[in-house]
Order: structure tokens, then sequence, then C-alpha cells
């Protein structure tokens, strides 16, 4: 079984429900563990979960959509294409139920996923192709 820790995005996007729907036969046949580190009271426990996951999952996914309003999931992303390249999953999606970013933040978007690749890791722009990658690696693992 292949562990993905679910980082990036939160405030109340959906782009977490269709990967877990995507992947639904596999999580249900134990190939694959998502972590989804949103939880309604972020506190010292749900922030040591998350550290902990972190460090024994098998690849660490950061989906960035329009309705991101920090940026320290990009600073998370980066750092773990720095240190566990192999590890590291970077998502954009351009649109998240009717935001869209600029195309000037899509630019460094689009840099920002160039370095992650050059740094060993991986990119897509679309949950597909993310949950058509873990679901190669599931077999693989398997």
């Amino acid at each position: 079984m292949i562990k993905v820790f679910e980082g990036g995005t939160c405030n109340n996007s959906k782009w977490r429900d269709v990967l877990e729907t995507k992947l639904d036969s596999a999580c249900a046949l134990n190939m694959i563990e998502l972590f989804n580190p949103v939880v309604d009271d972020w506190n010292a426990e749900a922030q040591k979960r998350e550290v902990l996951y972190k460090e024994n999952c098998d690849f660490q996914l950061f989906v960035i959509t329009p309705k991101m309003t920090g940026v320290f999931s990009i600073a998370e992303a980066i750092d773990c294409s720095n240190k566990n390249p192999e590890k590291c999953i970077f998502c954009i999606l351009q649109e998240d139920e009717g935001d869209a970013f600029t195309d000037g933040q899509m630019k460094s978007l689009i840099q920002t996923s160039k370095m992650i690749i050059n740094n060993g890791g991986h990119a897509y722009a679309s949950i597909k192709s993310v949950a058509d990658y873990l679901m190669t690696k599931s077999i693989v693992y398997k």
C-alpha cells in the first residue's frame, strides 16, 4: 500500500473529494491510503499527526487552486522537492468552482512546477493525472 499525504489548498476546495472518488477502488483494495490533514480544530495534536504522516508516507501531494489564501503549501512543496524529490507531487488546478488564477499567477505557478520537476519531483495540471500516476505507483508498490 502506498501512503499519500494530501497537502495544498483548503478553504472548502473540493479537490480532495475528487481525488478520493477517482481512487476509491484502489483505496478499498488497500492499494492506496490518503491522509487528509484538514480538521475542524487545527491544534497541536493535529499538527503532530500531520508531521508524523508526512515523515512516513510514500508521497506528499500538494494541490494548489485559486481558493488558496496562504502560500505555505507552495513552500512545503519546494521543501519536499529539495529534501525528498521522489516523494513530491505538485498539481496546479487553474480553476476551482468558478475561481481562476490570473495569467500572472499561472506564470509563477508554472515556474514553481518547473523548479519542482528540475529538483526531481513530479508536477501535474489535473487531478486525473495525479490519480493516474498514483495508480501506476500503487501497482508497483503492492
